[in-house]
């Protein structure tokens, strides 16, 4: 009897996690997010922005789950790294739904640091020796991360 009660006190546990959103780094609402066009819109002639967006993952880092792309409307994508690298993300997120707030921020990325990206994306060594210039782009430094279901 008590072999059964066991049992389905975790199968209920597992059932709920699964139902429900994941959280990662600080715990945030969905509610009140901005698209990742309107991100853009909101930075006009602003070097940082803190705000709490929403998009769709492209390609999360697959040494560790510490960065993943989100896709832009204009077809390219932002950078979001996790605040203090605090925490990760799960490594099978491409083509969901994310929510995530903290700061916004237009940088220069050094040759250097594209290609370490590039390494823990698992990409081969003719592709990393192919970046050779410095990508200037809008990255995003993340307090908290909701994965939707």
């Amino acid at each position: 009897m008590k072999t059964i009660i066991t049992f389905a006190l975790a199968l209920c546990v597992a059932m709920t996690a699964q139902a429900g959103d994941n959280h990662f780094g600080k715990k945030i609402k969905a509610k009140g997010a901005i698209s990742a066009s309107e991100l853009t819109q909101k930075m006009s002639g602003k070097e940082t922005v803190d705000a709490k967006v929403s998009g769709t993952v492209e390609s999360v880092c697959q040494m560790k789950g510490c960065w993943m792309k989100v896709k832009m409307e204009d077809g390219t994508s932002m950078r979001v790294t996790f605040k203090d690298y605090g925490f990760f993300v799960p490594k099978d997120i491409a083509g969901k739904t994310v929510v995530f707030e903290g700061t916004a921020k237009l940088k220069t990325t050094p040759v250097a640091e594209l290609r370490h990206y590039a390494e823990d994306a698992g990409k081969s060594k003719a592709e990393i020796e192919k970046i050779t210039d410095p990508e200037k782009a809008v990255t995003f430094v993340a307090d908290g991360v909701v994965v939707k279901d």
